[in-house]
Order: structure tokens, then C-alpha cells, then sequence
């Protein structure tokens, strides 16, 4: 089985749909050119746990793929491999598996262990000669990493924000707005019985291209992206005309967790992950209850959350799944590594593996933006591309 070629896939960071028909891809692609699959568990956690002399190992952390056991995954939503945050170079000493010696490793500047050394032990144990990472900014950053250190990588973006550097689009974006659109589209009958003014909460940190794309798709009010603080007074004076002017007598709103007041910060909580993050949530509700003083409205707040990226795929993240999966393979084979599979104008290509690592993907505001008016401006599409970026 060694002499086989072996290429490894895994999935890091948070589920959206088009995981699994991607893995199905990478495998039957990876088979047809003769090589070996083998899938990490978990993420990252799967090369850094793992242990080549526990039997109990391999399965737990690191499975055989074939196209058997791929064969219906594409059905259903998510990761068949799962998924972790883990980051193997900013692991905290209490998180170290316990077969692992602290004084194997370098501490990091942020006073945590950096154990690159145990992934790239793991991907030599397993004869891997090509690492495909499967992930968003983070997962790839330390895909860039592991490439940096001289290890074969090609990446495939996915996030439903849709917010990885170097890409037009990634895994995942599509079936989160048009899930939110759903789910806005229903709250209607709610908000509008009552005559209240609906604050949806949608993901998105850094872009708030859900918020945009998702209020645009689905006709809302007004909508508060990650890119442009707010004025609260400014925002509640806006809903409410937009409710007298509504004949039904309502008014609805989308707002990005990653959104900030003028005045204040980003809602967030808890302790940081591995990747520095804290998590977001919550600005909706502040809002919400923020207009309700300001105004006397009575208000109806719903955060959407996980129900974004719940389900199977839509047709759109199938395809763009498969023909990344696809593309990676080729590039992974051919030896072109040290690459991010991408869609650019409306054309699959690649860029460099660390083209992630280089800024933040953001809404272009003034093209598409109007932060007086706090709404979607999308007054000219000629010449755009398909996701207007």
C-alpha cells in the first residue's frame, strides 16, 4: 500500500455545506490517478494526536478513504471527517496530548507550544507525499505554514462568510445566504402579525458580506455590516419610518455578529481559541434592545446561527465543492503545490498557499454599500463579476 502515492485531506474550522461532496471528490479523483487516500479526523488535531505506535490511532484519528466509504457522504451537510480549531503551533500546555512531551517543543511568542515537529513527524510516519487542508482563513493559514516548512500543500477555501483572501468565492457561502434568506423570508409572517421590527443576527466577523448579500437577496429594511460602524439613534429612526411606511406595519433588519456600535465594540466573549478569536454573538440582541429603549417599538430578535449552514448543499456549492476538489487533486498529482484552488471573476484557478495570509476580505462599501442609508447599494452590475467582487 506504501508504494501507492498518498494524499491526505482534512476539514478544519466550522462545518458549512459542501464539505462532503468536496472529500467525495478529492477521493474518486485522487483513486482514478492511482493514488492512496487517507483522511485526518478532526483537523488539525488529527496529525497533531495521532500516534503511529497506538492502534487505536489509526481510526480514531486518521481513516482510509476509498470510494466505498465516500460513496454517499455528498447526501448531508457538514464533515464526515469532523472538524476541531486545534492550531499545532499555538497549542496551550494543558491541551498537549498527554503522550506528547512539552520539552519536545518550541514555546511561541505567545508563551504556548508550537508543535509543527509532531504534524510533520505524523505526515512522514503515514507516507504522505501531498497534504490538502480543507478550511477557512485559520485552517489555511497554518496550511501555509506546514508548506512553509517545506511539506506539499494545496488548499481549498471554504467559509460561509465568504471571507478567505485571494478568492471570489468559498465552500459554503451560498447555502448560508440562501438558508438566511429562507429563514427571513418565514420570520415575515411573525414580525408582520405582530407588527414589530425584526432584528436578524447573521454570521460574520470580519466581511459582512452575508448581512449585504442576504438582506439584498431578500428585500429587508435595512442591514448593519462588520465593515461600517452604526449609529444606533440614527439606525432606529430608519426602522421606524421603514415600519409607517410598510402597510403591514413592520419592519425587518439584518445585522453581522462582527458589527460594532460607533460608539462601542464588537460583542464577543468568552476565552480566545487557538487562533486568537474570542467568540462573536450577541450584537443583535444589544441592538435590539437598544431600539426598543430608543423607540417604544416592541421588537422581535432572532439569531440564526448554525441554522445558516445547517443541511445539505444548494446546487451552487456542490458544483464549486466538486470542481475544487477536482482542481486540488490535479494540482496535488502534477506536483503544483504550494497552492490555494480559487474562483477568480468567474474562473477556476489558483493562487499562492499563503495568498490567505496577506489582508482581509472585506465588502467594497462604496460600491456596493450605502452607509447613510444603511442598506444594500447595487446600482451597477455591468462588468462585475458573479459575486460582485
Amino acid at each position: 500500500m506504501v508504494n501507492k502515492k498518498t494524499v491526505a485531506v482534512l476539514t478544519g474550522g466550522g462545518d458549512v455545506p459542501g464539505l462532503n461532496p468536496c472529500i467525495k471528490q478529492v477521493v474518486n479523483r485522487a483513486v482514478d490517478e492511482g493514488w492512496r487516500v487517507i483522511g485526518f479526523r478532526r483537523g488539525w488535531a488529527g496529525p497533531l494526536n495521532y500516534q503511529h505506535e497506538d492502534p487505536e490511532s489509526w481510526g480514531h484519528w486518521v481513516i482510509e478513504l476509498d470510494k466505498n466509504v465516500v460513496r454517499a457522504i455528498d447526501r448531508t451537510g457538514g464533515t464526515f471527517l469532523h472538524t476541531s480549531r486545534t492550531q499545532p503551533s499555538n497549542v496551550k500546555a494543558k491541551d498537549l496530548p498527554e503522550t506528547l512531551d512539552p520539552s519536545d517543543y518550541v514555546v511561541n511568542a505567545k508563551g504556548n507550544l508550537d508543535c509543527t515537529k509532531k504534524v510533520l513527524e505524523t505526515l512522514e510516519q503515514l507516507h504522505v507525499d501531498a497534504l490538502i487542508p480543507i478550511g477557512g482563513d485559520d485552517t489555511l493559514s497554518y496550511g501555509a505554514r506546514i508548506h512553509s516548512e517545506g511539506f506539499p500543500v494545496v488548499s481549498i477555501p471554504k467559509t460561509m462568510d465568504n471571507d478567505v483572501y485571494g478568492t471570489d468565492y468559498c465552500i459554503g457561502f451560498s447555502t448560508a445566504v440562501t438558508r438566511s434568506v429562507e429563514l427571513i423570508t418565514n420570520l415575515r409572517t411573525s414580525v408582520g402579525s405582530h407588527e414589530r421590527i425584526g432584528v436578524v443576527e447573521l454570521f460574520g466577523r470580519n466581511s459582512g458580506e452575508t448581512s449585504l448579500i442576504s438582506a439584498y437577496c431578500a428585500g429587508v429594511d435595512r442591514a448593519i455590516i462588520s465593515e461600517v460602524p452604526f449609529d444606533i439613534h440614527k439606525l432606529s429612526n430608519l426602522l421606524v419610518d421603514d415600519k409607517r411606511r410598510n402597510p403591514s406595519n413592520y419592519a425587518l433588519m439584518t445585522i453581522s455578529e462582527g458589527a460594532m456600535l460607533a460608539e462601542g465594540q464588537i460583542v464577543e466573549s468568552g476565552e480566545e481559541d487557538a487562533y486568537g478569536h474570542k467568540k462573536l454573538g450577541g450584537i443583535g440582541l444589544t441592538t435590539a434592545e437598544r431600539i426598543k429603549d430608543l423607540t417604544g417599538q416592541n421588537i422581535i430578535y432572532q439569531q440564526l446561527a448554525y441554522l445558516m449552514r445547517s443541511g445539505a448543499p444548494d446546487a451552487l456549492d456542490r458544483i464549486v465543492a466538486a470542481n475544487y476538489g477536482a482542481l486540488a487533486v490535479d494540482l496535488a498529482t502534477k506536483g503544483a503545490t504550494g497552492r490555494m484552488v480559487a474562483l477568480r471573476e468567474g474562473r477556476y484557478t489558483h493562487v499562492a498557499a499563503d495568498y490567505t495570509t496577506r489582508g482581509l476580505k472585506r465588502v467594497d462599501v462604496d460600491e456596493f454599500y450605502d452607509v447613510d442609508q444603511y442598506r444594500p447599494k447595487v446600482a451597477h452590475v455591468q462588468g462585475k463579476p458573479m459575486f460582485l467582487y
